[in-house]
């Protein structure tokens, strides 16, 4: 079957229609949405392991904020950013661009007024073109600005949700941390409404960065946490998506999906997309579902492990006793316990084995001395898939 014609979209937010699950996690945020529209000013931190769904997770009820709820929309990814004054410019670019093809937009425009500037081909798109200290000012006056913003969308719009999406770059910003401390506080201490959800995304580790930086912020996040894909839901996943384009799966070969999705839907997109190029036919076959397995191992080790920790397990030793490290598949083991299933030349270089991972963050111990485990899932899944590859290519 044609690339081009996959349902699965690996690398990117899934689209509306192939969402699935997180019936909690949408109820708690839809009510901070349904908070806001009545005046009171809510901020989340969403968080989960990566490749759990966590922007598909925003971007699906960013979707229904401004279907069902009289919203204004705008999720703006981060990634790279360090600077605080670019932070907020890069928010009020998106919610000119996101609402250039919305009933509100002459409105959002005429907000921004002259610093408006049209861009690409023909003036198909539009920025803004703001100096140094346009955006100093509009970062000390982000409250007022989105305040004045909102009355501009009087009845069209009657709240706004921000979504500030991949924030590793600015967990380690004290400017950043504080300023969103000061935000809150602005808004805690005003005697006036204020119709604004606020969203944060990543990871725990970067929620621990910022509140290190700033304690206060310990208390401020409503959390929303966002566990694996139950088996219903991946079955589902998997079954949707693969009718969708009139493909057709065994019960076997979808159980043995399931079993190497393990409930990431990132890591199931990958597999999916993979199976569905090498099926030739509507009907997957048991050939094409393992084919499509040790495809996807490939495609997954380049773009979710760090490039540094690829080229270590280039060493077909490290390969093996990887292998037999993560089988059967545990998040945590003991060094005595892997000792024991190696080779006398994998023993030779089992610990230097163990401390690069360490290194590479791949491991870290474990409370019981002697032990290690993953740090995430991602890690630990991918390295299923790596040992049943290699199984199926005879080399364990």
């Amino acid at each position: 079957m044609t690339p081009e014609s996959s349902p699965f979209s690996p690398g990117q937010p899934v689209p509306i229609e192939f969402f699935t699950g997180r019936i909690r996690q949408v109820e708690q945020l839809r009510s901070m949405v349904k908070a806001s529209l009545q005046g009171r000013f809510k901020i989340g931190f969403v968080t989960g392991e990566r490749g759990i769904g966590k922007s598909s997770l925003v971007s699906f009820i960013r979707h229904l904020a401004e279907r069902e709820d009289s919203a204004a929309g705008c999720h703006v990814f981060l990634g790279g950013v360090r600077d605080l004054t670019e932070t907020v410019r890069r928010v009020f670019d998106r919610l000119l661009k996101e609402s250039i093809d919305k009933p509100w937009y002459g409105k959002v425009r005429d907000f921004f007024g002259r610093h408006v500037r049209e861009v690409g081909l023909f003036g198909v798109s539009v920025e803004l073109d703001l100096s140094p200290r346009d955006k100093e000012v509009i970062a000390d006056d982000f409250v007022p600005s989105l305040r004045n913003l909102l009355q501009k969308l009087g009845d069209q719009r009657k709240s706004l949700l921000l979504i500030l999406d991949d924030i590793n770059g600015l967990a380690a910003s004290e400017s950043f941390a504080n300023w969103l401390k000061s935000v809150v506080d602005e808004i805690a201490t005003s005697d006036q409404r204020f119709p604004v959800c606020v969203l944060v995304v990543g990871l725990e580790e970067r929620r621990q960065e910022l509140v290190s930086l700033q304690p206060s912020l310990a208390r401020v996040f409503e959390m929303i946490e966002i566990d694996p894909w139950s088996e219903e839901e991946t079955s589902t996943f998997f079954r949707t998506s693969f009718s969708s384009a009139g493909g057709r799966i065994s019960d076997q070969n979808l159980k043995l999906l399931m079993r190497f999705a393990g409930g990431l839907p990132v890591l199931g997109h990958e597999i999916g997309d993979a199976v569905w190029r090498a099926s030739e036919t509507p009907e997957i076959s048991d050939m094409a579902a393992w084919a499509g397995i040790v495809s996807a191992a490939e495609v997954i080790g380049r773009k979710f492990l760090k490039p540094q920790v690829f080229e270590a397990l280039r060493s077909e030793r490290y390969r093996s006793i990887l292998r037999k490290m993560a089988d059967p598949l545990r998040r945590s083991f003991l060094r005595t316990e892997l000792i024991t299933k190696l080779n006398p030349d994998e023993r030779n270089v089992a610990d230097n084995f163990l401390r690069r991972m360490k290194n590479l963050g791949v491991l870290v111990p474990d409370e019981q001395r002697g032990a290690y485990r993953f740090p995430n899932q991602l890690h630990a899944l991918y390295f299923r898939i790596e040992a049943e590859r290699a199984r199926r290519e005879g080399k364990a």
